[in-house]
């Protein structure tokens, strides 16, 4: 499922398009995604303006000048892709293309889903931070608000592995198996280590909590920059693949010699709660 980067990506390449302009007309060829698309979708986005298109964990969310929010999910299949008005035409409509959003300067968004786990719904601005799909998430990890202290604090006395506090979107929202594995390898911790040991007694951050956060930053920052990664359906709204992938120390590569200058181990795959996790239990100690 794409992580924070690959959605960010995203969202990068859509805001130039969407951001001050409007919905002519939507295109709807199912009434359904992951969950039943909202009643009279295409009526009610139907000349509508995009004041800003903003993230929230893995979330993108459309604001529109009429007070509502287009929330959408890409679930594990799910992309946008965006054609000019001045393309060329198609000579036929795309089996999985669920959606098409003409925008009132002729440019289309394009989203196809071939698994249909994605969603979109229509949340009134006021109502998104109670609302279901977004009240129990926690903070950005890109926020500065996301902070060695801060995280002390919430791990103090946890008894679950740092790798499942990590991908606990109560805890931090948008960070996923991918760039979990990826920062911990950077920090140099085990992903079986206990969560209560990144605090003191009296929840405090120790070193290790500093080089944690620093590590899920950078990551983050980095694979955004690479454009994401491309393992199986990713793709950027402009079609291109993402690029983090070529540069992953220890996520998908069990068996294979570490990639820290200075050891000499082998990156084994364990699983942890249902998913792969991959390091190095060598250096990440």
């Amino acid at each position: 499922m794409p992580e924070l980067p690959e959605v960010e990506t995203v969202r990068r390449g859509l805001e130039p398009i969407l951001v001050g302009n409007a919905f002519a007309r939507v295109e709807q060829r199912r009434a359904d995604l992951r969950f039943p698309l909202p009643k009279n979708f295409g009526e009610r986005l139907s000349g509508k303006g995009i004041e800003a298109l903003d993230r929230r964990a893995k979330y993108l969310l459309a604001r529109l000048d009429d007070g509502e929010v287009l929330v959408m999910h890409l679930g594990m299949t799910g992309r946008f892709s965006i054609a000019h008005a001045d393309g060329a035409p198609r000579a036929k409509t795309p089996k999985h293309e669920h959606i098409v959003f003409h925008l009132r300067d002729g440019t289309a968004i394009r989203y196809s889903d071939t698994r249909r786990f994605g969603l979109m719904d229509l949340i009134p601005a006021r109502m998104l931070a109670s609302h279901a799909l977004f009240k129990g998430l926690g903070v950005e990890p890109l926020d500065p608000a996301f902070t060695p202290e801060w995280l002390a604090a919430r791990l103090k006395g946890k008894a679950t592995s740092i790798k499942a506090a990590l991908l606990d979107q109560r805890l931090i929202a948008g960070l996923g198996n991918i760039y979990a594995c990826e920062a911990l390898f950077r920090a140099g911790i085990s992903p079986l280590a206990l969560a209560g040991t990144l605090a003191t007694k009296s929840g405090k951050p120790t070193k290790k909590t500093e080089t944690l956060v620093e590590a899920v930053k950078t990551v983050l920052e980095t694979a955004i920059k690479a454009g994401g990664s491309s393992l199986r359906d990713y793709k950027r709204a402009d079609g291109r693949l993402g690029r983090f992938q070529h540069k992953f120390n220890v996520y998908r590569r069990e068996g294979k010699p570490c990639r820290r200058k200075t050891c000499r181990g082998t990156v084994r795959r364990i699983v942890q709660g249902g998913r792969s996790t991959f390091y190095c239990p060598t250096c990440q100690r």
